[in-house]
């Protein structure tokens, strides 16, 4: 098991959430504007949220007994299967070709770690010389950055005026 990598890795993780539940308190008076935007403005932070708290948790899961592969797989399939899910659920990608692919790449790393956590032999069949634990270890390293800079993205979002009810007029940024 990669203890040393999740005892660092949890927390960082963690922290990022934190960061995130301060940007949503500074942005709250930006996103709420009409309803329509609100709820696609809340559907997005919730996945940015997920980009910080499921790592975290996976990382947390690992360590409870980094001996036990069962325990490791089966929590990371559950919870990346999960994360897929809601992520697909909750259609909170941000607007352009950046934003869509961004949101088409976490819900393709959630489902690779899924797999991965289903099937570890996977890794080997496909010609990497190197253990399903430490693809699960990129995966996850590469999905949280991808959620910082879809959190970078968000942050600096424009929105209409909070008090422009039609959606009409000038647009501010944070």
């Amino acid at each position: 098991m990669l203890t040393d990598f999740y005892l660092a890795f949890g927390p960082v993780c963690f922290t990022l959430l934190g960061l995130w539940l301060v940007v949503i308190q500074t942005r709250h008076e930006d996103w709420r504007g009409v309803t329509a935007d609100k709820r696609r403005n809340q559907r997005r932070a919730y996945g940015v949220a997920m980009h910080f708290s499921l790592p975290g948790l996976m990382s947390v899961l690992a360590l409870i007994d980094s001996a036990s592969t069962t325990l490791w797989r089966v929590s990371f399939a559950i919870v990346a299967g999960g994360g897929a899910l809601v992520l697909l659920f909750v259609r909170g990608s941000l607007p352009g070709r950046m934003g869509q692919a961004a949101y088409v790449t976490a819900i393709v790393l959630y489902a690779l770690i899924a797999v991965v956590a289903v099937g570890p032999s996977l890794v080997t069949d496909v010609g990497l010389s190197i253990r399903a634990l430490r693809v699960e270890a990129v995966l996850l390293t590469v999905l949280v950055f991808l959620g910082v800079n879809v959190a970078w993205l968000l942050l600096f979002e424009e929105t209409p005026a909070a008090d422009d009810s039609a959606g009409i007029g000038r647009r501010h940024a944070a």
